[in-house]
C-alpha cells in the first residue's frame, strides 16, 4: 500500500500566519516528504473559505513538481464543474511535463452551494459535469491535437464520488474511484463490469483522517483543538447557502474514544497503532494509495514537520511491507 500526505494550506484566523509562509513552508514540506520517500502528495481544491484554503491545485502541483523528484502529485480534487475541458486538459498536461509524468488527476462534482454561486454553474448537474469531464480529456488527450502532450501516455484519472452511483459511473468509465470507502467497492466493481473491465482495473486511492504521533496522550490536546476546527468548519460549510441547520460542534474526545468521525474512520496513535488498523480495515481491498492530512488545519510548523516525518518514516514502511 502506498502512502501520501494530504494538503489544503488552511490558514485559520485563530492561528493565523503571513499567507506567502503557508504556501512556501509548505512547499519546503513537500520537498523534505519526498526526500523522505513519501509515494504521493495530494492538493485540494475550495473557494470562499474563511482560512485560505487552497483554490487553484494544478497551480500548486506544478511549484511542488519542481521542488521533487520522485513523488507522484495528486488533486483530491480538482472541481470538474468549474473547469473548461480543453483548459484542464492543457493544465494538467503542463504539470505532468513539469513533473516528468508523476501527475494524478482527481476529479470531484463539488458540494458547496456557494462555490457553485461564485462560478456560475447549475448545481444540479454537477456529477454529470464530472463524468462527462473524464470523458472530454480522455477524447482530448487521445486525439493528440493539443500541445504539449503529457509526459504520460495515460494519466492517470480518479473519480472522487462518495456515493454508491457514482462509484458504479467509475466504474462504468473504466476509470479509478478516489475513495476507500468499503461499502462503495461493490459498485464500483459492478461498473466496471458493465463496461467489460475485468479486475486488474480495479484501483481505489483515497484520503484517511487521523494523525500520527511518537506520544500520544502528549499530542492529543493540540491535536483535538486543530481537530475540532477543521471538523466544524466543514460541517459548517456543508450547509452554507441552504435551509439546513448548522450541526452541533463534534466532540473530539468521543472521536478518538470510538476511531470515527461523522463521515469516516479516524486513526490517532503511533505508528505502529495506525498500521494495525489500516491494514484491518483496508487489507484485502484494492486500495493502492491512501493519503494522510500533513497538518490539521492552523497547526504549528513545527508539528507539521514532525508528522511529516513521522508519516514518511515510520508508518510509510509499516504499510509498503
Amino acid at each position: 500500500m502506498n502512502v501520501g500526505l494530504y494538503f489544503d494550506l488552511r490558514n485559520p484566523p485563530e492561528w493565523a500566519m503571513n499567507p506567502s509562509r503557508v504556501y512556501g513552508f509548505t512547499l519546503e514540506m513537500c520537498e523534505e516528504a519526498d526526500r523522505l520517500g513519501v509515494d504521493s502528495l495530494w492538493f485540494s481544491e475550495h473557494h470562499l473559505f474563511e482560512d485560505g484554503y487552497l483554490t487553484q491545485p494544478l497551480t500548486f502541483a506544478a511549484a511542488a513538481a519542481a521542488r521533487t523528484r520522485a513523488a507522484r502529485l495528486g488533486t483530491a480534487v480538482v472541481i470538474a464543474p468549474f473547469h473548461q475541458p480543453v483548459r484542464l486538459a492543457e493544465e494538467a498536461a503542463v504539470v505532468d511535463l513539469i513533473s516528468g509524468g508523476r501527475l494524478d488527476l482527481g476529479l470531484g462534482a463539488g458540494y458547496r452551494v456557494p462555490e457553485f454561486q461564485l462560478y456560475d454553474v447549475d448545481m444540479s448537474a454537477r456529477y454529470t459535469s464530472t463524468d462527462n469531464m473524464a470523458r472530454e480529456l480522455r477524447r482530448i488527450w487521445s486525439e493528440g491535437r493539443l500541445t504539449p502532450a503529457p509526459a504520460q501516455q495515460r494519466i492517470p484519472i480518479w473519480l472522487g464520488y462518495g456515493g454508491p452511483k457514482g462509484a458504479r459511473r467509475a466504474g462504468v468509465l473504466g476509470e479509478g474511484l478516489l475513495s476507500i470507502e468499503l461499502e462503495l467497492l461493490e459498485p464500483y466493481r459492478q461498473g466496471l463490469a458493465e463496461s467489460g473491465h475485468g479486475p486488474t482495473h480495479e484501483r481505489m486511492a483515497g484520503g484517511v483522517n487521523g494523525w500520527v504521533t511518537d506520544d500520544p496522550e502528549r499530542d492529543w490536546p493540540v491535536v483535538a483543538k486543530h481537530l475540532r476546527y477543521q471538523l466544524d468548519s466543514y460541517r459548517r460549510y456543508m450547509v452554507e447557502g441552504t435551509d439546513r441547520p448548522i450541526p452541533r460542534p463534534v466532540d473530539p474526545d468521543l472521536i478518538r474514544q470510538r476511531g470515527k468521525t461523522f463521515l469516516n474512520p479516524f486513526f490517532y496513535g503511533t505508528a505502529e497503532h495506525v498500521a494495525a488498523r489500516i491494514r484491518e480495515q483496508y487489507g484485502n481491498t484494492p486500495v493502492e494509495t491512501l493519503f494522510l492530512w500533513a497538518s490539521i488545519a492552523g497547526m504549528s510548523e513545527a508539528m507539521m514537520a514532525q508528522h511529516v516525518q513521522t508519516v514518511c518514516t515510520k508508518l510509510a514502511p509499516l504499510l509498503r511491507t
